[in-house]
């Protein structure tokens, strides 16, 4: 073999082996089970349409109260002069459900005076607002068009942590766009204001996006996108969709009365962290800590008292007051379940019939914990009054002891604060001073105790260790 036969024979032998090695690697990549979406998005995405939005604004002029007409245009045009009609324009995405209804956020159309959506072929038809849902952020729109393509509904509780997803939207007007990811929590709260367990991907949402849909591998729409968490106002990695296990019980509601009615307890709750649970006796900080029974509301007919801690919903384990939040806004009113509380250590199951969710201040039922990993302490380090009649009138209690002076101890540790009125002590009520001092002598010394404290209106539950 020559020099330049020689050569030629390493050159054919190298890219043989590299073009095995590129095939080798493709070959690992499919069976790592790594998902190609093409296929998918060809099915898809003629289900998903871009929502344009249009909201008028008054015009103004000689009909402006006092005549306010800015003084260059009265110059020229006198006091009858009308500014124009202006427009403000607003875009983002929706998902075709059956008999031409169209599923979107609530903010997307709202207060919008006009609504089209355009389809992927382009064809452009007007729609209507059925009716939308500030506590999801949900809105359901009708348009009259017999040539739709409507998804196929997925059940959002069977999804797994880690499993593959893809949105179709809008982002910033680049209209069904296509972006991919996992699933990387469930059941995320965003705020104390809605009532959704959010499923938190890291699919590249923006702008735009809102409204969009949320697809299972088996080209199924499992949650609407919905909200992003970022400091720039755009794409960081965090994103959320309402699951279609809290949207599909929307849109019935919604087609069938044009507005939502949500589940009522009638408790204020808040989380149970580890030193309350001690004190309680539960083995874990788990469920939702009943700190108020919102007077002859479901919860108080159904046997529900203070210092109940709610272990589980009609069968669902309660992991936080969120959770219960959210079980019990997802039940229409008039729903009799189950509900499983923890009461002096021992469990309880009661039957419960839901009410309707009011509008005020306890429309959430949740109030944050906000001991902030309380350690309570003696009452040594506490200097107490009696509270005044006008002030247990104004705050709805029968008694209680105001927190004049803490001076360190285990009871700053607790998280007690100067200005929280006491109301309750080891399950045993406190009307005044003496009371209170009775109460806390006739615990034994290194025992955790539970105290119900009323702050600034709200109650809220600490636990206390005798020293």
């Amino acid at each position: 073999m020559n020099r330049i036969t020689f050569y030629r024979y390493n050159f054919v032998r190298t890219n043989i082996l590299f073009l095995l090695l590129v095939l080798s690697g493709q070959s690992l990549v499919v069976n790592a089970g790594l998902p190609d979406f093409a296929d998918l998005a060809e099915e898809l995405l003629p289900s998903v349409v871009v929502i344009n939005t249009v909201q008028k604004s008054k015009p103004y002029g000689g009909g402006a109260p006092n005549g306010q007409v800015p003084d260059l245009f009265r110059y020229y045009f006198g006091d009858g002069f009308q500014m124009p009609e202006q427009k403000r324009e607003a875009q983002g995405s929706g998902i075709i459900l059956s008999d031409g209804y169209i599923l979107t956020n609530q903010h997307v159309v709202a207060g919008a005076d006009e609504i089209t959506i355009r389809l992927h072929d382009h064809r452009v038809l007007d729609a209507v607002l059925v009716g939308g849902d500030e506590l999801s952020d949900l809105a359901l729109l009708k348009v009259e068009d017999d040539d739709l393509n409507a998804v196929d509904i997925g059940d959002s509780d069977e999804l797994r942590i880690g499993e593959w997803v893809m949105a179709i939207g809008t982002p910033f007007g680049f209209d069904h766009s296509v972006t991919s990811g996992i699933v990387s929590a469930k059941g995320r709260t965003l705020s104390r204001d809605n009532y959704v367990p959010f499923i938190q991907t890291d699919v590249a949402i923006n702008p735009g996006n809102s409204g969009g849909p949320l697809f299972n591998l088996d080209g199924e729409l499992v949650g609407i996108n919905s909200q992003i968490y970022s400091r720039t106002g755009g794409f960081m990695g965090l994103s959320f969709a309402i699951p279609t296990s809290i949207a599909m019980k929307v849109v019935k509601q919604l087609k069938d009365d044009g507005v939502v009615a949500r589940g009522w307890l009638g408790v204020v709750i808040h989380d149970v962290n580890r030193n309350l649970a001690r004190s309680l006796g539960l083995d874990k900080p788990t469920g939702a800590i009943v700190a108020k029974v919102l007077g002859s509301g479901p919860a108080g007919k159904g046997g529900i008292r203070v210092e109940d801690v709610i272990l589980r919903f009609d069968g669902r384990e309660i992991v936080d007051s969120s959770s219960l939040r959210n079980y019990v806004g997802a039940f229409t009113p008039g729903q009799t379940v189950a509900v499983v509380v923890s009461r002096a250590g021992k469990k309880e199951t009661l039957k419960i019939t839901l009410g309707s969710l009011p509008k005020g201040p306890y429309q959430a039922n949740a109030m944050p914990n906000r001991g902030l990993s309380p350690q309570p302490g003696e009452i040594l380090g506490l200097v107490v009054i009696t509270v005044s009649v006008e002030k247990a009138a104004q705050w709805g209690i029968s008694g209680g002891v105001v927190v004049q002076k803490v001076s360190g101890g285990a009871a700053k540790e607790a998280g007690i604060r100067v200005g929280d009125v006491i109301t309750n002590v080891a399950n045993q009520p406190i009307k005044n001073e003496a009371g209170f001092l009775n109460v806390v002598k006739q615990q034994k010394k290194g025992k955790w105790v539970p105290i119900l404290i009323n702050r600034q209106g709200a109650p809220e539950f600490l636990a206390i260790e005798i020293r």
